[in-house]
């Protein structure tokens, strides 16, 4: 379903392109009383040369910064991909402007047949957690977004999981396309993310909170979880992540649109970190008083990230509900604080022409409520007729992120701020502005 987004975009967003209201001004910044200030300064762009459908997955290995964008494995709708590649540089501005033919394939497990154990659906990475304990700096947890369908994913009653092909919603290539489903896994890498092995599921939803025909008319997912991003705090990793599934059992008899939206936005799970070698079942999701749901259960989104239905959100499966979706997490030093970047869906199929910013101040996300209390989504850049997705943050080509090895996880007062812009049949994932934070 990602990269069928960017086939859609292109397609649909007619209208003539409007410049950027940040564009015209030397500095713009969002400025809440009490929050920290985020400004955003004209810089030279610099475009990506290769694939990109996802959050940017990256780290350090010694002094090397290696990045892992794409996409790979099955999909019935557009073919089966082998776009998740790497490449290298000595910072961050190097990797990312490498040539397409500078990037290279990882050995990945191979899908398996439907109905048997196994990797099934494409996969994205969107995430590297670097093993602390590994001096050599090549012990990588990949943290992936998978897509499947009642096809690669048929329904396993002893089970439960799996999908059945009944009621089904329209995907994006046509009325006999099926909408698909994601879910969010773990793969393992020992030497530096050149090859990788299938560790399981980290969270998902079931078929019983899919999304079906008659209400499900986004063409966009069926349901599930996906577009994450994770950050390491303490003894857990943190996963952020797009809420697509019903907070319940779907049942069209019954069905609610405000029930729907209430249980969507983006949502928090964790595991312990030494539980990513052997993930299935381990990850709890948080369920507004703490993290006590199962990973496969109903938890409840960041409620302070949502749109109120009365301002113009509503459910995912509804192609006139606006929602928050795919964070992009840091620790910015500067700060002491986690900023969060998330494109907003204003129409049908993830279309959408802003990117805002949220705060939390919280070091500790264990603690309490911590995890929870982020500030009010603010705009930070808009390009009326453009569709915005993938937002993230940068290191600089500079000596100091260098020294510090500053990734898209953890940033100073200065960071670049790319995404993916896709406007008048172009899709492109650059960067023209850096981004200065200030408390």
């Amino acid at each position: 379903m990602k990269n069928t987004r960017s086939y859609i975009a292109a397609g649909v967003i007619l209208i003539a392109v409007i410049i950027s209201t940040f564009r015209a001004a030397s500095k713009a910044h969002i400025n809440n009383s009490g929050d920290p200030k985020a400004f955003l300064i004209p810089a030279p762009k610099i475009y990506f040369n290769s694939f990109v459908d996802c959050n940017m997955a990256e780290a350090w290995i010694g002094d090397t910064f290696r990045i892992f964008p794409g996409k790979y494995g099955e999909d019935p709708l557009w073919g089966y991909a082998r776009d998740l590649k790497f490449a290298d540089g000595k910072n961050a501005e190097e990797a990312f402007t490498n040539n397409a033919d500078a990037f290279e394939e990882p050995k990945l497990p191979e899908n398996a047949l439907p109905g048997t154990d196994g990797l099934h659906g494409a996969v994205w990475f969107e995430t590297i957690y670097q093993d602390a304990k590994d001096k050599t700096d090549k012990t990588l947890f990949a943290i992936y977004h998978n897509e499947n369908y009642p096809s690669t994913l048929p329904y396993n009653s002893a089970t439960g999981k799996g999908y059945i092909d009944a009621n089904w919603p329209q995907g994006l290539t046509g009325a006999s396309a099926p909408a698909a489903v994601c879910r969010i896994g773990v793969m393992k890498s020992i030497d530096g993310g050149r090859s990788w092995t299938n560790k399981g599921i980290f969270i998902e939803d079931n078929q019983l909170r899919m999304i079906l025909k008659p209400e499900n008319t986004s063409v966009t997912f069926a349901g599930g979880v996906g577009d994450p991003s994770a950050v390491a705090n303490g003894d857990y990793l943190y996963l952020f992540y797009g809420e697509y599934g019903y907070p319940g059992t779907y049942d069209p008899a019954v069905y609610n649109a405000s029930t729907e939206w209430s249980g969507q936005c983006i949502s928090i799970a964790r595991i312990l970190l030494t539980d990513l070698d052997n993930p299935a079942g381990k990850a709890k999701r948080w369920d507004g008083k703490g993290f006590n749901v199962q990973y496969d259960g109903i938890g409840s989104p960041i409620i302070a990230l949502q749109i109120p239905m009365s301002a113009g959100g509503g459910p995912t499966s509804s192609p006139k509900g606006n929602y928050h979706w795919g964070p992009s997490v840091s620790w910015n030093t500067s700060l002491n604080a986690w900023v969060m970047l998330m494109a907003r869906a204003e129409g049908p199929s993830w279309q959408g022409s802003n990117i805002f910013i949220s705060f939390n101040k919280n070091a500790d996300l264990d603690h309490a409520n911590n995890s929870q209390e982020w500030t009010t989504p603010q705009l930070l850049i808009s390009r009326p007729g453009h569709i915005l997705w993938y937002p993230s943050l940068q290191p600089l080509n500079s000596i100091p992120d260098a020294a510090e090895k500053n990734t898209c996880l953890k940033l100073g007062q200065k960071a670049r701020l790319f995404f993916k812009d896709q406007y008048n049949g172009k899709s492109e994932y650059l960067s023209e502005y850096i981004v200065q934070f200030e408390k």
